[in-house]
């Protein structure tokens, strides 16, 4: 017998557009397991809002399984990964409309914990830089 595809993935993908279509800023709320990849530093009681409009992010993939994508908090930049299935609600920040789901608790296997996928080759992530500084030149 064949698994059934979840539905969640192709709504996220959609509410996303809508968001993009209708000028609105696109925002996931994740609950935050030891699977999903974000600046713990911005964790707040297990759950994290992120920004994944286009001028937020970069290489932003909506995949059936996993969202990834590059984007900078305080200035530096951080490799994001979410399983989807650690999506919480994804919604229009100007508004509020969107889609609110119920995190899946997915058990990890014994031994070593589950890694997110690494991040596409090629794409390496940008180092941290010292504060960006502007010299005049004549």
């Amino acid at each position: 017998m064949v698994a059934e595809i979840s539905t969640k993935p192709y709504l996220i993908r959609a509410l996303y557009e809508w968001c993009a279509d209708s000028g609105y800023t696109p925002q996931l709320l994740v609950a935050v397991d030891g699977r999903t990849r974000v600046p713990p530093g911005f964790v707040k009681d297990g759950q994290i809002v992120l920004n994944v409009s286009a001028g937020a992010t970069r290489n932003l993939t909506l995949d059936n399984d996993w969202i990834q994508f590059s984007a900078r908090f305080g200035g530096v930049s951080h490799e994001i990964a979410i399983p989807v299935d650690r999506v919480a609600a994804i919604f229009a920040r100007e508004n509020g409309q969107g889609l609110h789901f119920e995190p899946v608790d997915v058990p990890e296997p014994p031994g070593s914990p589950e890694q997110a996928p690494p991040p596409p080759p090629g794409d390496a992530p940008i180092p941290p830089r010292g504060k960006p500084s502007l010299k005049v030149v004549k």
